[in-house]
This record gives C-alpha cells, structure tokens and sequence, in this order.
C-alpha cells in the first residue's frame, strides 16, 4: 500500500498522545514520557513513509519517460 507507512506513523502518533495525556491524568510519568516516545517516533515513521513514497513516484516517472 502506498501510504503505509505514512498511516502507521500518525496512528503511533494518536496512541503517543493518548498515552501521554493519560499518564498525566492518573500522574504517571513513565506513561507518560512513554506517549511521548511514542509521538516521536511517529513523527519520524511518518516522515519516513513519505519519503519512501516520494521515491517510489519518482521512480515511476522516470519509467514511464524511458518507456514512453
């Protein structure tokens, strides 16, 4: 899938932000501090996913120029 990794990126980030928020709630830190980690590393899935998918299209562009 295309967007894969850019999907499972942001729901890490939804789960970071619950779990941070809720460990503030209950005034847990280390839960907290975990939902932040887990943002964080989100962010980067994210980021990364876009970029595979970047390449991917470009990759495809210049096929199809070689080939057309």
């Amino acid at each position: 899938m295309r967007y894969e990794g850019e999907l499972k990126g942001k729901a890490k980030q939804a789960k970071g932000t619950a779990k941070e928020k809720l460990g503030k709630v209950i005034g847990n830190a280390e839960m907290q501090e975990k939902g932040e980690r887990d943002q964080y590393e989100g962010q980067i899935q994210e980021k990364m996913g876009k970029a595979r998918r970047k390449v991917g299209e470009a990759v495809e562009d210049l096929g199809d120029r070689i080939a057309g």
